[in-house]
């Protein structure tokens, strides 16, 4: 009996450990706070209410429209195809600058490239189609991460722009100004946004419409909570700056609370990752000291069978531990 497992099958063995690891880091590498789905239904059922209660397009139909008409045919024929433009705020609210339909194509040609190379050095199937899903993913999960990792970085950014606008508007300066205060006095996502919305009040567009792009453009939670302050006080009047002092303690309340939680969680997430970890490292182990125990498992149908069976059950187990780390407040 050859003790050795034969190149194409250590081929198919590594192919599945890397697709597995990819998708448990997908799915557990989270904050381990998070607001609710309810609350980002909530802001995202508000802002369509308040933009339709409104007879003029929102702010990124505009832009929208003026983006696609500097296209060339072909470009504004593939940014015009159904989801693109969900897509390109994606790539907007990650940073990015390059187009949805590069993105598609990039995806699509990971997945071909991936699919085919796999089949080629593998031969089995089934690796192929999950190497294929997993490339053709890659880019979107990324967009993703970097979304997240921006909002988190604008959030965190938040309280001190708040109390930059506050200064401004006790020293006497209108609020438009102070805006611009924040986009020349901070750096990141933060003064960037805000000079956008700057940029949006000074071009003419009044006051809604440029805070509702800003909600539009960030979708967050906290976020909300300024822009809200900040119509309301259009409509009704008062103290704008003693209303932006409130909401900039509150926000660091939260930040302090969410610092509680992801320290207090820590057990748990690194309880989360040896446990996804360990049958990977144990299957490592096995092999280099007695590689002719495995021989059984990599050879025969059913221990192929058993194999994706556990990689399922395994996905299965990171997205419930994932559930459990989440808290949501």
């Amino acid at each position: 009996m050859n003790l050795q497992l034969e190149s194409t099958e250590i081929v198919v063995i590594l192919a599945m450990v890397f697709i597995s690891v990819f998708i448990l880091l997908a799915t557990l590498s989270i904050p381990v706070f998070g607001e609710q789905r309810r609350v980002k239904k909530r802001l995202q059922q508000r802002l369509g209410e308040i933009s339709s209660e409104s007879d003029q397009p929102s702010i990124s139909t505009l832009l929208r429209t003026r983006y696609l008409k500097k296209l060339n045919p072909v470009e504004r024929q593939l940014e015009s195809l159904p989801g693109m433009e969900s897509l390109a705020r994606l790539i907007e609210q990650s940073g990015g600058k390059v187009m949805a339909y590069k993105v598609v194509l990039l995806s699509l040609l990971l997945g071909v490239a991936g699919f085919v190379l796999v089949l080629l050095v593998a031969k089995y199937l089934p690796v192929a189609l999950a190497a294929a899903a997993v490339l053709l993913a890659s880019p979107y999960l990324r967009l993703l991460f970097l979304r997240g990792k921006r909002l988190q970085e604008f959030e965190s950014q938040l309280p001190e722009a708040i109390d930059i606008i506050k200064r401004a508007l006790l020293t006497g300066h209108p609020f438009s100004e102070s805006l611009n205060l924040v986009a020349e006095g901070l750096e990141g996502p933060v003064s960037t946004e805000f000079g956008i919305t700057y940029s949006d009040l000074s071009y003419g567009s009044d006051l809604r419409r440029a805070m509702l792009g800003l909600l539009e453009r960030v979708p967050s939670v906290t976020l909300m909570a300024f822009v809200t302050a900040v119509l309301v006080q259009k409509e009704t009047g008062g103290n704008l700056a003693e209303i932006l002092q409130n909401i900039g303690s509150v926000i660091r309340g939260r930040f302090r609370f969410q610092r509680r939680v992801k320290t207090l969680s820590a057990e748990g997430r690194l309880s989360a990752w040896i446990l996804m970890l360990v049958p990977f490292g144990l299957f490592g182990l096995i092999y280099f000291t007695t590689p002719g125990y495995m021989e059984a498992l990599v050879r025969s149908d059913r221990g192929h069978q058993l194999i994706m069976i556990s990689f399922v059950l395994m996905l299965l187990g990171a997205v419930w531990i994932r559930r459990l780390l989440r808290i949501e407040v």
